[in-house]
């Protein structure tokens, strides 16, 4: 059993590496390409890149503005998602009433209403961290919503046979049942939270990785630009890892397919 675990380990780093090297060489084919060479300049150029933002004084700042706006952005819409999913699944008048909306606002680009936060709450981070918190309560409550409605009514019947009240099936029931579709959501409300990223920093950000790629995109700075592009996604690939680690520890009784 052991070793047969190593094994498939050893083969999943040996799968990583190949895709790594895949992606290197294919990066490495645009960056030679004349018409895709401009765009796609090399490790060589793209990693020098950090130590310029750095001198410039840029490098820190952009990070910090960023995860501070992303943290602040997807804790509020959290915080809100949750409670809002239990009542719209709990209760149908709430249902029937938030529902509609939830569906119309979440399928507006968050550009579309990016300029209306500006003019409401003026530059900085708080329309940033504003219209990431709408993307990731729209993307979170519906999906804790579904996976609410998705919970084997059995169950609950089974409960209130037993004698159980409303308070107990909640709580010993919907609860447990509900956790693999929080985590589900947190992941999805991660992803949003950073494809709005883009979105949410040309609000009038002073700061920020999507305020910066946008700047170089103006000035004609591919190398920076693409390394800001690809910071961006090694944080998503952090924070899926830190998601996944939460899931084994809390969804351990689930069966998987590995």
């Amino acid at each position: 059993m052991n070793e047969k675990k190593k094994k498939s380990v050893i083969n999943d780093k040996v799968w990583l590496l190949i895709s790594f090297c895949a992606a290197m060489l294919l990066w490495y084919l645009l960056s030679l390409g004349e018409a895709t060479g401009r765009s796609f300049p090399f490790v060589d150029k793209v990693i020098p890149s950090v130590k310029e933002m750095i001198d410039r004084g840029a490098f820190g700042k952009d990070i910090r503005s960023s995860l501070t706006c992303v943290a602040a952005g997807f804790g509020l819409g959290f915080v809100t998602a949750l409670p809002i999913a239990f009542l719209m699944a709990w209760y149908q008048p709430v249902q029937k009433i938030i529902e509609p909306w939830i569906n119309f606002i979440r399928n507006i680009p968050a550009l579309g209403y990016a300029p209306l936060l500006v003019i409401i709450f003026g530059v900085g981070q708080k329309p940033a961290i504003i219209l990431i918190w709408i993307c990731t309560f729209m993307t979170m409550s519906i999906t804790i919503y579904q996976g609410i409605k998705n919970i084997d009514v059995t169950l609950i019947k089974a409960a209130r046979v037993l004698g159980a009240n409303d308070f107990d099936i909640f709580i010993k029931i919907i609860c447990p049942a509900t956790v693999p579709f929080i985590i589900t959501a947190v992941r999805l409300g991660l992803s949003a939270a950073l494809t709005t990223l883009l979105a949410a920093e040309s609000t009038g950000a002073q700061a920020g990785i999507g305020m910066r790629i946008r700047s170089l995109a103006n000035s004609f700075e591919s190398a920076p630009m693409l390394m800001y592009i690809i910071l961006l996604g090694i944080i998503g690939l952090i924070l899926v890892k830190v998601v996944d680690i939460i899931e084994r520890k809390l969804t351990g009784w689930q069966e998987r397919i590995d």
